[in-house]
C-alpha cells in the first residue's frame, strides 16, 4: 500500500512538471536560456 502511495505522488510531481514545461515553452520560455538574453548572450532570439 505505501509503495501505490509514493508511486502517486511521484506521478503526480513529475505531472506538475512536465505540466510547467509547457507552460513555460508556450509563453516563449525556453529551458537553456529562460528569454534572459543578457544571460545567454542573446542568441536564442528573444
Amino acid at each position: 500500500m505505501g509503495t501505490a502511495i509514493v508511486l502517486a505522488v511521484l506521478a503526480a510531481v513529475v505531472a506538475l512538471i512536465i505540466r510547467s514545461m509547457i507552460r513555460d515553452k508556450k509563453s516563449g520560455k525556453s529551458i537553456q536560456c529562460g528569454g534572459d538574453c543578457g544571460h545567454c548572450g542573446g542568441h536564442c532570439g528573444h
